[in-house]
């Protein structure tokens, strides 16, 4: 008799994605997929995917998904969690979208500790647009509106945005991680529920930053785009926990639902 250790979750719908080969979307959409699901969720979930490779997300998370216009994811879960509050809102967005178009609302849905959680994927490029230089793109880096590289004197520093987020009285819980290995994709998905968890439990605010490559506009293979998420991106961006709530070692840090019931 066959053993069955892995199912696709049912958090995904079953068709092929687009992104590009080797890009960490796919990774982190079932990560995401799999704690809502294991949460008891699914049926009580909603997603915003803002403009950006996550654009597409609607077609792949078997939930209901809002797109909006660029930047304004946190400003719409706002709204549907205010309005739905037993529901479980996460807003899903890149670099470019959260830290440059949508900095505003990123910051001040945080500074009100509203009732969210926002995944954000941070390539330290805009993927979707043509590869140009983003908010997080690292000195050096080059981009298609950096062609000799990123530099200070021209375009300033690199944002991190977790700990320019941990400054703020509202966030609960933020933590950057990463999807280069297989250790820091189990990693992130712990992240991704806790952060789901803290609001089931209504504590307000939470982000987890994702550290994700993206070979094509990286122009790079993927293997090669892993190696700079080591080497380039995580010397710049720390991986971790920037903020957390005083009793972070409650039953968030269970492997089972606290607040959600299991469904048969």
């Amino acid at each position: 008799m066959e053993k069955i250790v892995f199912e696709q979750t049912s958090g995904l719908t079953d068709v092929p994605m687009r992104y590009c080969p080797g890009c960490g979307h796919g990774i982190v959409h079932r990560l995401v997929a799999e704690c809502f699901t294991e949460l008891g969720m699914k049926e009580k979930t909603i997603g915003v995917a803002p403009v950006g490779c996550s654009v597409f997300a609607d077609e792949y998370f078997n939930v209901d998904m809002i797109q909006g216009a660029h930047g304004r994811g946190p400003a719409i879960a706002t709204g549907i969690k205010r309005n739905r509050p037993e529901c479980l809102v996460f807003s899903y967005q890149g670099d470019g979208d959260l830290a440059s178009i949508g900095m505003a609302e990123t910051i001040h849905a945080a500074a009100r500790s509203e009732n969210i959680t926002i995944i954000f994927i941070n390539n330290a490029i805009y993927g979707m647009t043509g590869g140009q230089m983003a908010p997080t793109t690292l000195i050096g880096m080059k981009s298609s509106t950096s062609p000799y590289g990123r530099t200070i004197a021209a375009n300033g520093y690199p944002i991190r945005v977790c700990e320019l987020l941990a400054a703020l009285d509202g966030p609960v819980f933020l933590e950057r991680t990463s999807v280069d290995k297989p250790a820091a994709v189990v990693k992130t998905k712990k992240a991704i529920r806790r952060a789901f968890q803290y609001q089931i439990e209504k504590r307000g605010f939470t982000l987890v930053e994702i550290l994700s490559q993206c070979p094509t506009d990286w122009a790079m293979q993927p293997l090669q785009s892993l190696e700079r998420i080591r080497n380039e991106m995580i010397p710049y961006f720390p991986l971790g926990v920037y903020k957390e709530p005083a009793d972070s070692k409650s039953s968030v840090m269970s492997d089972e639902p606290v607040v959600a019931e299991k469904k048969e």
